[in-house]
């Protein structure tokens, strides 16, 4: 197995694709899409397009499905729900459809969705991930995070390293052998460096300062959980996430 740290999905490489592509957007989308799943939703259908989104679930009952839409760290207006993984409640979510566009992490998703297998994750769900790859055993895996509009971002990069870490100790393997960049072994050190710290790395972060002027702390400290939750979101087709 060959792991590769792209920070933004902007670095993704033309004309090449990997084995396996995880989108990854700590704060919040991937980590909310984890919650999503984990109190009953059926599947999460990803827009970068509000109009596309607006159409698209209009072809459900509003019983069966929920919109969420994030702009700038905020809700949009009209929409269900916005991109805060406490939204998310078995009474509010279970057995519905939901579209779901956000800011960076739909576009992420969009950006690598042709590879063969496409998966999400968060540092909630980063065990989980870490052995459906020691299951699944792909030759090569892109790790790539949303960043912001364009630009690196701390918390998708420690999330990445996060991964890589856990892979080499349960591989028994050197970051030599196992990295196929120099930004995987740079996500690895920021990891070690902050492995005991998360939170106040997430505070730190120019997203999470962002987030911390919207008073949302309370997801931030959500999002700086490690391996919570016990499952690994997977795309079935281009646009559509369900669980593995």
């Amino acid at each position: 197995m060959k792991l590769f740290v792209y920070h933004t999905p902007e670095e993704v490489p033309d004309g090449a694709s990997p084995d396996c592509a995880i989108a990854i957007d700590v704060l919040r989308a991937t980590s909310t899409m984890a919650a999503a799943f984990k109190v009953g939703v059926t599947a999460i259908h990803v827009f970068s397009d509000l109009a596309l989104l607006r159409q698209a679930g209009e072809t459900y009952p509003p019983a069966e499905r929920l919109l969420a839409g994030e702009r700038g760290g905020a809700k949009v207006e009209g929409f269900d729900l916005g991109n805060s993984p406490l939204d998310h409640t078995v009474e509010r979510s279970s057995q519905r459809r939901l579209f779901m566009t956000t800011t960076n992490g739909t576009r992420c998703l969009e950006r690598i969705q042709h590879a063969p297998m496409v998966l999400t994750a968060a540092l909630t769900t980063r065990q989980a991930v870490v052995d459906f790859l020691l299951k699944r055993a792909p030759e090569t895996v892109w790790l790539v995070g949303s960043g912001w509009e364009g630009t690196y971002s701390l918390e998708d990069t420690v999330c990445a390293g996060a991964i890589i870490e856990r892979l080499a100790t349960q591989l028994g393997q050197d970051l030599k052998t196992l990295t196929g960049n120099d930004s995987a072994i740079a996500a690895v050190s920021l990891y070690q460096q902050w492995q005991d710290q998360l939170l106040e790395l997430l505070r730190l972060a120019s997203h999470g300062q962002r987030l911390l002027r919207l008073d949302q702390d309370a997801d931030l400290a959500y999002c700086a959980q490690l391996d919570v939750l016990d499952l690994v979101p997977i795309q079935s087709t281009p646009g559509v996430l369900v669980l593995s």
